[in-house]
């Protein structure tokens, strides 16, 4: 049974975030030493409560032991590898170039720790998203306050029981609780907030962060389009689409929020996604121990409201004390439909036909900027048009969600879909302050850049044209 969340006071997150601070003024993050030995010790951690953490996620989620490890524990700890192998090369100053005018001299980029940080993550992927940026927050020499979601209470319990476990709370600490805890942690000075969640909760977070001038990475959401060209591999396609749609039900940022599919090819691939699902999940997904489950009956309720029977050609069942919903399409779906109003984040698929490449642009250009693009097709022209004429936080092709594991491409959104990115050396980045040095020597100076200037301006021109490259 998981702990109930105690919600904390104003002043006990004010004393937490004063340690932390006082943590951080000893100076023992700076040591690149000291960051590796805990990213050390995080993985120890975490090697150590694996079967827990799986437990957890099952619980909160219904995810099975392989989506639960591949997605969330396994993620993790391939990010942790690499940090633990690169913190040395990335916190190394960087020499950058100096002109000849500022000669004799040296210029470097000097990676510096922020200070104390706060990560908020979400439920939906309770451990990922609340763990993967932590790794670049300590890698790049910060304490961090960690605020899981209390919605994943068996999750949000776990993280608390392992960090208070392996880790001093002055250097990391985790705040449960829910509404009044992360109003309590937003109403103080962080030197860095990084939030993961939906957008009208990020704009909250926005709010808060610029009393202080906090700078913040926002990693939210929206509606991420699917183009389906008719020039596809049919099989594949429809595998990927699937696949993406409906791992953790379609509880994640990044899942195709809606299909916008060519005339042409629109039967063959409903078909083929059905034929999928079942492949999937069996004929009865409510049986399948690779199918989870709807996080609350909150979550359940908005869920079924966008259900329309009249379009549903697939799934459609529910069931509301097992927070079950079938995979389910809807066909024939149009903008003004509640389907199409707001992320759905769950296991419903719209489809909506277009004939030209131009019409499917144009939809996904009148809405907000998504956190995630996906075009099908082999047509490489076809492709780039779509992908020079539309924004969004990012873009695969002929996949779906796999960019994500990429760790060289930075993850993040793009207007209402986010601010700020991450992932491997992106996430030590954005924990961090590019602090610009140079080094000047007393061997040589110029002596015309000082008073009196007289009508030295004419010679100066030249020069600072020629010595400032």
């Amino acid at each position: 049974m998981a702990t109930a969340i105690t919600e904390k006071t104003p002043s006990i997150v004010k004393s937490i975030v004063a340690e932390q601070r006082n943590y951080f003024k000893t100076g023992d993050t700076k040591a690149v030493s000291f960051r590796i030995k805990q990213l050390k010790r995080l993985k120890q951690a975490i090697l150590a409560y694996e079967s827990k953490i799986l437990d957890a996620l099952y619980k909160d989620l219904r995810k099975c032991e392989t989506e639960g490890y591949l997605t969330e524990v396994g993620f993790v700890l391939n990010d942790l590898e690499e940090a633990i192998a690169k913190t040395k090369r990335w916190a190394k100053p960087k020499q950058v170039a100096t002109p000849l005018f500022h000669q004799k001299g040296s210029s470097y980029i000097h990676p510096e720790p922020l200070g104390v940080t706060l990560i908020v993550g979400p439920w939906n992927y309770p451990f990922q998203l609340l763990l993967a940026p932590l790794i670049g927050a300590i890698a790049a020499g910060n304490t961090c306050v960690l605020k899981p979601s209390e919605y994943s209470i068996h999750t949000s319990n776990t993280v608390a029981e392992m960090i208070a476990e392996y880790f001093e709370p002055g250097f990391l600490t985790v705040v449960e609780g829910g509404v009044e805890s992360s109003k309590n942690l937003l109403a103080e000075r962080f030197d860095y907030i990084f939030f993961t969640g939906s957008t009208q909760v990020g704009k909250i977070v926005y709010q808060a962060a610029a009393k202080h001038l906090t700078p913040v990475t926002l990693e939210l959401g929206g509606k991420s389009p699917c183009i389906v060209d008719k020039y596809i591999h049919l099989e594949y396609a429809a595998k990927r689409i699937v696949f993406g749609k409906l791992i953790n039900v379609g509880q994640t940022c990044i899942a195709p929020d809606y299909l916008l599919v060519h005339t042409d090819i629109k039967e063959k691939l409903v078909k083929e996604i059905k034929k999928q699902i079942v492949s999937f999940y069996g004929e009865d997904p409510s049986k399948s121990d690779d199918y989870g489950r709807i996080i609350n009956e909150k979550h359940f309720d908005r869920l079924c409201k966008l259900l329309d029977e009249n379009k549903i050609v697939f799934g459609g069942k529910t069931d509301r004390k097992n927070k079950y919903i079938a995979p389910t399409l809807m066909d024939d779906v149009t903008m003004d439909d509640a389907v199409m109003q707001e992320e759905i984040f769950g296991p419903i698929l719209p489809i909506i036909e277009f004939t030209e490449i131009d019409d499917a642009i144009d939809m996904i250009n009148a809405g907000s900027k998504p956190l995630a693009l996906y075009c099908f097709s082999k047509r490489g022209s076809r492709v780039d048009k779509v992908v020079r004429n539309t924004s969004s936080g990012g873009v695969c092709i002929n996949d779906t969600i796999m960019h994500i594991a990429n760790p060289n491409l930075p993850f993040g959104g793009v207007g209402d879909s986010g601010i700020g990115a991450y992932h491997s050396e992106s996430t030590f980045k954005t924990f961090s302050h590019q602090k610009s040095v140079m080094h000047k020597s007393f061997l040589v100076d110029v002596p015309m850049r000082y008073p009196p200037f007289g009508g030295s301006l004419k010679l100066l021109k030249p020069l600072l044209k020629y010595f400032n490259k």
